[in-house]
């Protein structure tokens, strides 16, 4: 049981720092910060790409969620 605490834990914190930096980025896209949110949107991926290799997340939905973040700041004016 310690075990599979441990690691619901683990994974619990980077679920979080995903929800963080999604929170974030989308915020800089409603200020109009367009160039900045590139620059989050790159951490962003990284991320995704990280939490999906180690399984926290499914490829798929790592992939779909970054999509869908990237036709946002396209759509960005």
């Amino acid at each position: 049981m310690r075990n599979s605490a441990r690691k619901q834990a683990h994974n619990r914190s980077i679920e979080s720092r995903l929800h963080t930096l999604e929170r974030g980025y989308l915020q800089l896209l409603e200020t109009g910060k367009k160039d900045e949110a590139a620059q989050s949107l790159r951490a962003l991926s990284s991320a995704f790409d990280k939490a999906a290799k180690s399984g926290v997340v499914h490829r798929a939905t790592a992939n779909r969620k970054k999509s869908r973040l990237a036709l946002r700041l396209g759509a960005a004016k």
